[in-house]
Order: structure tokens, then C-alpha cells, then sequence
């Protein structure tokens, strides 16, 4: 890590900024941990003694990534991850802001382990960490949190991590008690008895590998009641990871009908389909399960719309142990901090997505949702802001990954672009060479 807190001016950039609606020729100009200008022209002559000046000719700069949804192994699982190897792996992909999910050993579910949480990931991380905290004690569906203390203590919002609230009234009560709150409710919509057993997309790949389907209804049923709820109580809700078209059609129907609700898609349901599961590759076995390739395109064309507001990494370390099985036995998860930007710049490459939409996914509008200072360069705001070269091909050496698990979908996987330099806070955490 690099501790330099010399002023930085990263010099003839291509500058994107969706909360200025912004993309275009300039430079950016960092003191003192913030962001002093972002415009076309400030130039070396503009910039105080000591400024390190970056040339970043043929690079983007823009606001640094907000992951809003990743597991770290703090407290209870740091043999998956830790807060440390988790923020060497989001600098190296361009994250500045990692979101951790709850569903720790204890759970966060109380004001103790959110303190802990940031006190830890304080002293041990090179990136910021916000955890969401459980919306349930203990994840049990069954007795909401204390939302009020837990989002004074910190918490930026409450999920049951990857378990569905299946009583439509302890849903509906946190969902009216978050609303006085102003708290945003983000939850995991699988129906765990239409999962079953299953263990990928129902259909006909399903069939012919032999394995359990899970249904798109599983999740469809699930996402209408709650959009049925959250018009019922007014409250602010989020889909944490929706995967099909027909999730897509409710959703619409409930941002038509004026419900306060948005809706995240992880990297690997806009980039995959269920086809590269291939051979039974258990690193592409995830929950929920990589759909068809009409669902990719239906959920990549929703992204571009608006109609999906976030893109997220899903980052699920599993090690070796419960992964290298059989697919019907292993873990469900991948690694996916590092390679969310990578992955995410094919759908540029392809023309399936432009700049400004994809950094606003990733960037300005989990900072809107979870009320954070960053995903913006306007004057004043945290100097938290990545370099992108985006055409450098290379591909990616699982070894090369930082975090402490590589159940990665992505192994050996040809990208082209990749960040160059990460700013937190205005230092430089990590730096491409």
C-alpha cells in the first residue's frame, strides 16, 4: 500500500462522472483526500508544489466502484476472507467501497458486530467497508432487527445475506418499521421451496446434464410479493439479484406503478448464461443460478435502460474443499471483487452497454441508494477514483487473484482492460505496472 498523500493530478484523462452527467476530455486535481476539480483544462500550471502529475492520456478516469453486495469472512469464516485480502482484491479491481453482507459467525445483527465490522475493517482494510446489517435476529425470518439502532451504529442497510424472509408478514412489518427510518430493505428473492433441490437453471441444459432445475418462478413469485408489499408500506426496497424476464416484467410494473423500489444484477448474470456452466464447472455454480442467454440480454438491455440500477459483484469466496465436488454437492459462490470491472467492460467491447451507464451502475447509484459520499468527482466530494485502461488485453491467472479463495468463473478468461491506478481517500492503494 502506498501512504503518498501528495496531491495527485491525473492530467488529459477521459473524464466520466454520471452524477454530472459527464463524459469527456479533462483532468482531475486530488488534496488533501478530496476531490479539488474535475474539468477540462486545470492543467500543471493550476496545481499546487509537489503535485504528482499522472499522465493519463488514452486512460478513463472516473468516481471509484461501490460493491453492494459481497461476503467477508469477518467475523467467524476468515479462512474464506478477510478484510484485508477482500480490500487487496476490490484495489486491484477498482472497488474503493465494499458493501459486506451479515451473514457472519455472529450474524450482524446487533450493534456490537456492526462496530466491530468497522473498527476491524478500520485498522485492516485499504479500501472503505460498510456493512449491511441482518434484517432478521440471527437470519431467521422470523423477528425483525433493531433497524433504528443498527443504522444509527452504521449499518447502511438490512438483508438476510442469501436467505429469503418467507413470512410475508415479518416482511411487510420490516419493511413499515425500515420506512420511518428512511432504511433501505434489501432482500435475496429465491423461494426456497421452489429451489428444492435444484441446483441450476430448470430446463433443457438442466435435463441433459442430469442435474436439478430450479425454477425462474422461484424467483418471480417471490420478487411480486414483496413488490406487492412494498406498495402496500411505502417503504424503500431492493432486490438484491434478479436473473430472469419475467422478474424484469415486475419489476416494471412496480416502478410504473410509483413503488420506491430498485434492483441489483451481479456481473456474472450480465456476462454468463448458463451454457458456460459447461462440464459440470462448479465455479459457475451460483445462487441464483446463471439463466439463459434471452435472460442475459433481456437483464444487459434492462441495465442500459435504468430499469436495473446496480451492477454487483456478488463476491462469494468458497475454498477448495466445497467446491471441488461433484456439481449437485458443491457450494454455490464465486470470487468476484477483482474481475467485476474486467468482466463488466465485454459489454462495452461488444456494444451492449456504454460508459457512463455502466459506471453509474457501479458507482453513482449505490452511493444514491445506500446514502454514501462517493460515485461522484464534483469538487469536495471523497477522492475516491480509479484509472481504467480499457483496451490492454490480458487474461486472467487465478493465482494472480488476491483474494485468500479462487473459485473464480473467470479462470483463464481473455479480458481487455483492466484498472491501472486506485485512489482511496486520495492515496494511491494500488497501482498496475
Amino acid at each position: 500500500m502506498l501512504t503518498d498523500r501528495r496531491p495527485i493530478l491525473l492530467a488529459n484523462a477521459r473524464v466520466i462522472d454520471p452524477s454530472r452527467d459527464f463524459d469527456g476530455p479533462g483532468d482531475v486535481l486530488i488534496a488533501d483526500g478530496v476531490i479539488r476539480d474535475a474539468k477540462r483544462g486545470i492543467g500543471a500550471a493550476g496545481v499546487p508544489e509537489g503535485t504528482d502529475i499522472v499522465n493519463c492520456a488514452g486512460k478513463i478516469v472516473a468516481p471509484g466502484l461501490i460493491d453492494m453486495r459481497a461476503f467477508v469472512g469477518e467475523p467467524g469464516a476468515s479462512h474464506r476472507e478477510t478484510f484485508a485480502s477482500a480490500s487487496q482484491a476490490a484495489a486491484a479491481g477498482g472497488i474503493t467501497t465494499i458493501i459486506c453482507q451479515p451473514d457472519t459467525s455472529p450474524v450482524i445483527d446487533n450493534s456490537a458486530t456492526v462496530d466491530f465490522v468497522l473498527r476491524r475493517a478500520r485498522d485492516t482494510a485499504i479500501v472503505n467497508i460498510h456493512p449491511m446489517a441482518a434484517l432478521t435476529k440471527g437470519m431467521q425470518g422470523q423477528e425483525m432487527t433493531e433497524i433504528g439502532l443498527l443504522k444509527a451504529a452504521g449499518a447502511v442497510a438490512f438483508t438476510d445475506g442469501d436467505r429469503s424472509v418467507t413470512n410475508a408478514q415479518v416482511m411487510r412489518r420490516a419493511l413499515t418499521y425500515a420506512r420511518d427510518f428512511d432504511a433501505l430493505i434489501v432482500h435475496h428473492t429465491e423461494d426456497p421451496h421452489l429451489v428444492g433441490e435444484g441446483v441450476m437453471n430448470e430446463g433443457e441444459f438442466a435435463t441433459r446434464l442430469g442435474l436439478a432445475g430450479i425454477p425462474t418462478a422461484a424467483e418471480s413469485i417471490m420478487l411480486e410479493r414483496d413488490m406487492r408489499l412494498a406498495g402496500l408500506t411505502g417503504g424503500r426496497y431492493h432486490a438484491a439479484s434478479l436473473t430472469s424476464i419475467e422478474s424484469l416484467e415486475i419489476l416494471k410494473r412496480a416502478r410504473d406503478a410509483g413503488h420506491n423500489v430498485s434492483a441489483s444484477v451481479s456481473i456474472n448474470h450480465v456476462t454468463l448464461n448458463e451454457n458456460d456452466i459447461g462440464p459440470y464447472r462448479t465455479f459457475l455454480k451460483l445462487a441464483p443460478p446463471l439463466r439463459t442467454e434471452e435472460d442475459r440480454k433481456a437483464l444487459v438491455a434492462a441495465l442500459a435502460s435504468g430499469l436495473i440500477d446496480v451492477v454487483m459483484s456478488d463476491h462469494n469466496p468458497q475454498d477448495v474443499e466445497v467446491k471441488r465436488l461433484p456439481f449437485a454437492e458443491a457450494a454455490s459462490g464465486a470470487v468476484g471483487l477483482q474481475t467485476m470491472l474486467p468482466a463488466a467492460l465485454r459489454l462495452i467491447h461488444n456494444g451492449e452497454m456504454d460508459f457512463k451507464t455502466l459506471i453509474r451502475a457501479m458507482s453513482t447509484r449505490p452511493a444514491e441508494l445506500l446514502g454514501l459520499a462517493g460515485g461522484t468527482l464534483r469538487a469536495g466530494a471523497p477522492a475516491d477514483v480509479i484509472v481504467i485502461d480499457a483496451d490492454t488485453p490480458w487474461v486472467l491467472d487465478r493465482d494472480d487473484l488476491k483474494s485468500l479463495c479462487k473459485n473464480t468463473p473467470f479462470d483463464d478468461a481473455r479480458f481487455s482492460g483492466r484498472v491501472t491506478r486506485t485512489i482511496v481517500g486520495g492515496r494511491t492503494v494500488y497501482e498496475h505496472v
